[in-house]
């Protein structure tokens, strides 16, 4: 019986596409440029971090961000706020709550994420960040934790995100179930691996995912 549901936020509860967009206008790249870069890294299994040097080789991301904080220091940049929450966030988080479960959010985010997402007044329990806990996905340590928060075994938890590598995987591990979601970059990439079948679901939102656990459709 899952007690918990846990979630990630990249993609999961947040669409980075405004913050894609504004990179590109930073660094000067067409937007569908950037993205088609962006996706092609996703494919082939290279860090986001390599799109940054295929289209400006060299780049110093650090200092970059440096410049754009002094250059616009009161604009997002590379942030995010509760405009970029997907539509079907606050509805189904409030569902999964209602049905009884205890909801999470744990992801590997900067130390501003963590004061950005409890700003929105999400219908959650507890909001924790890789930069607050000093460790990151796919590491165990990460999700010894998300169990510690949880307050309960790890088969009672489920953790929900849309990578294979740095949520699934890592998660079923450490002996939670898992659900991968089907949207972003990732998403729709891993959801077609035959790697997709160590999920224990696939959803494509998160309406999707609250009635399937009201359904008890979990993998057995």
């Amino acid at each position: 019986m899952v007690r918990v549901v846990v979630f990630d936020v990249g993609e999961t509860l947040i669409d980075e596409t405004r913050i894609w967009s504004r990179w590109s206008d930073r660094l000067g790249v067409p937007r569908l440029t950037m993205l088609g870069v962006l996706g092609s890294m996703v494919a082939v299994d290279r860090s986001y971090s390599d799109a940054f040097e295929l289209v400006r080789p060299g780049l110093d991301v650090d200092a970059e961000l440096a410049a754009w904080e002094r250059d616009d220091p009161h604009g997002l940049r590379e942030n995010f706020d509760a405009d970029d929450l997907y539509p079907d966030v606050r509805g189904g988080l409030a569902a999964l709550r209602e049905a009884g479960h205890q909801v999470i959010v744990a992801g590997n985010q900067p130390p501003q994420a963590e004061g950005a997402l409890a700003a929105m007044d999400l219908p959650v329990d507890s909001i924790h960040t890789s930069a607050g806990w000093g460790v990151e996905k796919p590491k165990p340590e990460f999700f010894d934790r998300v169990v510690e928060v949880a307050g309960c075994g790890p088969g009672e938890i489920l953790y929900v995100g849309d990578r294979l590598d740095n949520d699934v995987v890592p998660a079923k591990q450490a002996g939670m179930r898992a659900a991968l979601l089907r949207r972003g970059p990732w998403g729709y990439v891993h959801a077609a691996r035959p790697e997709a079948a160590q999920a224990d679901l696939v959803v494509d939102g998160l309406w999707e995912l609250a009635v399937a656990l009201g359904e008890g459709r979990l993998r057995a």
